[in-house]
């Protein structure tokens, strides 16, 4: 991915910022801050916060590809973000979210395609 113009640049840390926030948000929830005096692993169960915690690890990492450039980034973030949201919609109970979150995931998921086909579309024009 090249981004090497001031919006395409921003667009992008934009882009990662979120992924970031979401990300660290999944951490806050892996350590039991909103829960008070519950355990998170019995909150969410031990499938449930194994999944996130992957969901979690894979948005940090793949928000810090973004902040770089890096393709991987897109890659991993879309593949995450594309799997959390089919595993909620399909009806597994261990994906939890509210309809805020799979508000924001879906906007990150759409942002990152639109990533996607900005930089085919650069890459085209580039060769004609």
């Amino acid at each position: 991915m090249d981004f090497n113009s001031p919006i395409g640049g921003r667009y992008v840390r934009i882009v990662a910022i979120i992924a970031l926030l979401l990300g660290l948000n999944d951490a806050s929830r892996l350590l039991g801050v909103t829960t008070g005096a519950a355990s998170p692993f019995d909150t969410l169960g031990a499938a449930g916060f194994t999944y996130l915690a992957i969901f979690a690890l894979a948005r940090l990492f793949a928000a810090v590809g973004l902040w770089i450039r890096a393709s991987w980034g897109a890659v991993l973030l879309v593949g995450a973000t594309a799997i959390e949201l089919g595993m909620y919609v399909l009806g597994n109970r261990d994906i939890q979210m509210s309809m805020l979150g799979f508000a924001v995931r879906l906007v990150l998921l759409v942002s990152i395609i639109l990533v996607f086909v900005l930089s085919f579309r650069m890459r085209q024009r580039a060769h004609d």
